[in-house]
C-alpha cells in the first residue's frame, strides 16, 4: 500500500526530465517539484521522515509496503462517519488538526482510499514528531466530482488537498481518479486519447492561454513542460470539456498557487473512452 521511503535528494536544480523525474517551478527557480504530502523548511529531511514513518507504520500493522489490501477500507475502517455517501474524518492531536471528505460510492475505493490512508498517516506521524508551534499543522481535503454521458459512462473525482506544515507557505495540490463505468476499469492520462493522437499539441496552447490569463504574471512556459505527460495527470471528464488540475509548482511558478484549466472536448481529439 505504501511506497518505500526515497532518497534524500541533493538540492540541486535539475532540468525538466521525463515521466518519472519531472520538475516544475518554485519560488521563481527550476527545481524537483516537492511531493504534494510535503512542504517544509527542510524538505529533504522532512519527506524522508513521511515517507519513513508511513512505512514503519504499515509494517507495525503487519501490512507488507507496497502491497493492496484485500477489500478496500469503510469509511469507519477510516475512522470516519458516513453522511449519505460522504465520508467525514475528522482527527486532531496537540499539535495537529485534520479533516478530510471523500465520496464513499467511488467505484474505486481501493485506490481512493490507499491515497487517502498513505498521504493522512505520513501527515500525523510527521505532525506529532514535530515541535509545538502558535498554531496546529493543518491537513485539509476536500473534493470535486463530475460525470460523462447520459446515464453516466465515467465519474471523477479530484481531491484537493490543502496542507500546512510549518514552511514558507502552505501547500496546496491535487489528486484525480477517473472511471470507466461501462468497463469498469480506471482512466489514465495514458489511456485517455487513441495512440499517437499528440493530444498535448493541441491542449497545451489551451492550457498555456488560460493559465497566463489567469495568472496575469505573463510567464511563459516551457515547451518541454507542456509537453510533458506527467504534468496532466490530474483531470476531470465531464460531457463538454476535460478540467486539468495542476498543483503549486507544476507549469507556473510556486506562487502562483494551485490552479485549474477547462479545456473544451471539441477542441481536441476525441476521447478514447
Amino acid at each position: 500500500m505504501l511506497a518505500s521511503a526515497p532518497a534524500l535528494p541533493d538540492g540541486r536544480s535539475p532540468t525538466f526530465a521525463g515521466p518519472h523525474g519531472n520538475a516544475g517551478y518554485a519560488d521563481g527557480e527550476l527545481q524537483l517539484k516537492t511531493p504534494p504530502f510535503l512542504v517544509c523548511e527542510d524538505i529533504s529531511t522532512m519527506r524522508y521522515r513521511m515517507a519513513t514513518a508511513a512505512m514503519a507504520a504499515a509494517l507495525l500493522l503487519g501490512w507488507p509496503a507496497g502491497t493492496a489490501a484485500a477489500a478496500p477500507p469503510t469509511c469507519a475502517n477510516l475512522g470516519g462517519s458516513l453522511e449519505g455517501q460522504t465520508c467525514h474524518i475528522h482527527q486532531s492531536g496537540g499539535t495537529y488538526t485534520l479533516d478530510i471528505t471523500y465520496p464513499a460510492d467511488y467505484p474505486d475505493q481501493q485506490a481512493l482510499t490507499d491515497y487517502i490512508t498513505q498521504n493522512r498517516d505520513g501527515f500525523v506521524n510527521v505532525a506529532q514528531g514535530s515541535g509545538r508551534r502558535d498554531q496546529p499543522y493543518q491537513m485539509d481535503a476536500t473534493n470535486d466530482q463530475h460525470s460523462s454521458g447520459q446515464p453516466p459512462h465515467t465519474r471523477s473525482v479530484v481531491l484537493k488537498f490543502f496542507q500546512d506544515l510549518g514552511g514558507a507557505r502552505p501547500s496546496n495540490w491535487f489528486k484525480s481518479f477517473n472511471y470507466n463505468l461501462v468497463s469498469k476499469q480506471p482512466i489514465t492520462f495514458d489511456t485517455l486519447f487513441a495512440p499517437n493522437a499528440n493530444a498535448l499539441d493541441t491542449i497545451f496552447p489551451i492550457v498555456q492561454r488560460e493559465l497566463e490569463h489567469q495568472s496575469g504574471l505573463g510567464l511563459a512556459i516551457s515547451p518541454g513542460a507542456g509537453h510533458d505527460p506527467t504534468n496532466y495527470q490530474n483531470f476531470a471528464i465531464t460531457d463538454d470539456a476535460l478540467i486539468f488540475y495542476f498543483a503549486q509548482g507544476e507549469l507556473l511558478p510556486s506562487f502562483a498557487g494551485a490552479t485549474q484549466v477547462p479545456v473544451p472536448r471539441n477542441a481536441i481529439p476525441p476521447l478514447a473512452i
